[in-house]
């Protein structure tokens, strides 16, 4: 039996759903599952026990993301700083870890689990990437650009996520996709994450839903816009400066500075995409040796 698709939604919450899903809907939805030790504080369980129905409630909302045709899902499962509590408390979530993962990637769902994570350190070792692409010949340093770090993140194969919900009445980012949800719509809920319901995550989506508006999407293109304009003026300092040092006036054949401007976006596109390929090299190696020494 699935563990993702056991149970099925009740007359209501099909209802529900399909009204919700009348309206714009999320792609992707990234969550900070908080509250499990409190809700064992609150339920007088074990903390072991706590974590135990917070990963079952993941499966559970994976469900309910998959029947409201949300087939992307984020979840902050470890950060780096969780290394600081008891010995006990982490050999049981990294025992449980083992355990509940291993089935959800069994599943037909796509899950990215942030485990041993922060997004300062996500950040800053996409910048000693380019560094090393810098530093092998693969990249020239014009080639570093915002547009650049996004790919060499982690999440370089997903969309940014659409809404980002922390649940437990925190409200704070604890140091997750602060590159990604920039432009995410935040929410945050009181609910402690055993507890999470259908209804929780509905209100969710129709926060998302009631600022949606064209000016949301207007200012992520409008981003985008101001990156490629930036990148455009880079290109053409360059090219003028390439005239000047081959003794031709900077605002000469207009031809000319087309055709030099084509040659050099195509030339840069070709280091950065031979960059990219040999980083999942380097990234694939390295998971691979991982691998090994786990073993």
């Amino acid at each position: 039996m699935s563990w993702v698709k056991e149970g099925e939604l009740s007359f209501w919450e099909r209802f529900c759903a399909n009204i919700i899903k009348a309206g714009p809907m999320p792609k992707h939805i990234a969550f900070i599952m908080d509250g499990n030790r409190r809700y064992a504080k609150k339920c007088q369980v074990e903390r072991q026990e706590g974590h135990s129905q917070g990963f079952n409630k993941l499966a559970e909302t994976l469900r309910w993301c998959l029947n409201l045709g949300i087939l992307e899902v984020t979840v902050y499962a470890f950060s780096i700083e969780n290394f600081k509590r008891s010995k006990s408390e982490v050999d049981g979530l990294m025992d449980l870890a083992r355990e509940k993962f291993s089935r959800l990637m069994e599943e037909q769902c796509f899950l990215n689990i942030c485990f041993a994570y922060t997004s300062r350190h996500e950040i800053s070792n996409a910048v000693r990437e380019m560094a090393w692409g810098v530093e092998q010949g693969l990249l020239d340093p014009s080639d570093v650009s915002e547009s650049l770090l996004d790919k060499c993140l982690y999440t370089n194969h997903s969309p940014h996520p659409d809404i980002l919900i922390r649940t437990s009445g925190e409200v704070r980012l604890s140091d997750f996709l602060l590159w990604q949800t920039s432009h995410s719509c935040l929410v945050f809920q009181p609910v402690l994450w055993p507890e999470y319901t259908f209804w929780n995550l509905c209100e969710a989506i129709l926060q998302f839903q009631m600022n949606h508006s064209m000016l949301q999407q207007k200012a992520r293109d409008m981003y985008a816009e101001e990156r490629k304009r930036q990148q455009l003026e880079r290109d053409q300092a360059a090219v003028t400066e390439q005239l000047l040092q081959e003794g031709l006036p900077a605002s000469g054949d207009p031809q000319l500075r087309r055709t030099r401007l084509h040659k050099l976006s195509a030339r840069r596109e070709e280091r950065v995409q031979g960059f990219l390929q040999a980083l999942e090299l380097k990234r694939a190696d390295w998971l691979a040796h991982l691998g090994t020494a786990s073993a």
